[in-house]
């Protein structure tokens, strides 16, 4: 019984989950600067969450078939760079759900050291600073009670880590437009942290009401198949 109601609910995390994910990529929340025509959407504050109701692995899998599937709905072409732009999200997920702590702090490490190897990124090493982030929320124990919160900051500084490499070395952006973006990057990893949260907590909530709907509705079956059970047995007795 245990078993098939933790099936429920993932399921219904699932169903949840793909409703939100198709609301936030709709909502646009700023433009990504240096794109053309693109912009960062409130999905960044679902995405990550998977990993925590799903496991890593699962959770990791499930955004990955979500983005391939938007990339095909969208048409756009299945060139490298354009898978590339899918890994942030899913690095963020992986972070989010991990309870691996050297792995997911080495991604944003990584991330600094190809940002500073740069000659553009090398004049505009303290925009990688925001990557210690994700590193000292892995040094603080997970017994503390802003856990949820580290994490959520965590991942989304890993995901603008990856995404700022990969824009580092395919975009032609100077060391002065970097640096300037320093506070644009403040205000808007400040909203998607705490979104993050927001949205964990809430699906959190709504998983617990529903367990209980149907821990409630189990135990309404399993009565009135005693109650069956026991009328049949009244009816053999009778006939006897």
């Amino acid at each position: 019984m245990k078993s098939k109601k933790v099936i429920m609910l993932k399921a219904m995390f699932l169903i949840t989950f793909a409703a939100l994910v198709w609301i936030g990529r709709s909502i646009n929340f700023s433009k990504i600067i240096g794109a053309n025509n693109q912009f960062f959407t409130m999905y960044q504050l679902v995405g990550p969450i998977a990993g925590s109701f799903l496991g890593t692995t699962v959770g990791v899998a499930a955004v990955l078939i979500g983005e391939l599937i938007n990339f095909m709905i969208l048409g756009k072409a299945w060139t490298i760079i354009n898978l590339l732009k899918i890994t942030p999200m899913l690095f963020a997920t992986y972070y989010f759900g991990s309870k691996k702590r050297l792995s997911s702090a080495i991604i944003p490490a990584i991330c600094m050291a190809l940002f500073i190897a740069h000659p553009v990124g090398r004049n505009a090493w303290p925009y990688s600073l925001y990557w210690l982030i994700p590193i000292i929320a892995r040094i603080i124990p997970n017994n503390s009670k802003f856990r949820t919160l580290l994490q959520s900051f965590g991942a989304t500084f890993t995901s603008h880590a990856i995404g700022s490499v990969l824009f580092l070395y395919t975009i032609p952006m100077s060391s002065a437009e970097w640096l300037a973006l320093i506070p644009v990057v403040a205000l808007e990893r400040l909203v998607f942290g705490l979104g993050i949260a927001g949205t964990f907590y809430s699906m959190r909530f709504f998983l617990k009401k529903l367990a209980k709907k149907i821990s409630l509705l189990s135990s309404v079956v399993v009565l009135n198949s005693n109650t069956e059970s026991e009328k049949e047995k009244e009816a053999v007795a009778v006939e006897a």
